[in-house]
């Protein structure tokens, strides 16, 4: 009650439109614990949903402290299965669907799912972002891209590495090329911020040729960036 009260969340919809149409969000932090606060109070609304995943890395205080503002709540949650996130890894795509994977089975029935990082903030609000999906995406994903251009075909065409040793982590390339995407599809590169309907969430963890295409990235440089891109371009 201290929490919600001294920092002002908001406790009720503010609109019935907005009670209607909830959404779910994944924020991945590591750092910053006051930064991530004035996220979470700028975003919250109590009929939204909210998966947080905190780095395995990080220092068992930081841990608790986010534990302790999610126990708060009973619309959000830490992610069930935590990773070591290397920037540019595989591990960072595997964050995200570990979210999704806790979200589907969640109570709070959402219409779409927005990604966040620690170091985001809104400038709109949440009757803005709502209305803006209805007029313009109701029905489709917002996973803006473009065919793999020619100077990033190397993130795909050798085999990459996740290091994490003594404080530092890092991605690096082997000599090992890859072989061809499954299914002989386009690789598409875009963003790796996205907002997805749910329907296409259920779709990316029970699909053969998601999963295929997961398992494909693993060793690629920065998948989360070609990922939803090119599952969102699937004829069909």
């Amino acid at each position: 009650s201290a929490v919600l009260k001294t920092l002002h969340f908001i406790t009720r919809p503010l609109s019935y439109e907005e009670g209607n149409f909830s959404l779910a969000y994944i924020i991945t932090i590591h750092k910053e614990l006051e930064m991530f606060v004035k996220l979470l109070r700028a975003i919250y609304m109590p009929q939204n949903v909210y998966c947080v995943h905190v780095d395995e890395k990080s220092p068992k205080d930081y841990k608790a402290a986010v534990q302790n503002i999610v126990n708060c709540f009973e619309n959000i949650f830490i992610s069930s299965k935590r990773e070591s996130v290397v920037y540019g890894g595989f591990s960072r795509l595997q964050a995200d669907i570990n979210c999704m994977r806790d979200l589907v089975n969640s109570k709070i029935q959402w219409n779409y799912v927005i990604n966040l990082c620690g170091q985001d903030y809104p400038i709109k609000t949440n009757k803005d972002i709502i209305q803006y999906i209805k007029s313009k995406w109701n029905g489709k994903n917002m996973t803006p891209g473009i065919v793999q251009p020619v100077h990033m075909k190397h993130r795909t065409q050798v085999s990459y590495r996740e290091s994490v040793r003594s404080g530092t982590s890092y991605v690096y390339p082997t000599k090992n090329r890859k072989a061809k995407p499954p299914y002989n599809l386009t690789i598409y590169f875009g963003s790796a911020y996205y907002i997805l309907t749910k329907e296409f969430v259920e779709f990316t963890l029970t699909d053969a040729r998601a999963k295929d295409l997961l398992e494909w990235s693993r060793d690629t440089y920065s998948p989360d960036e070609h990922y939803w891109v090119t599952l969102n371009r699937l004829n069909g």
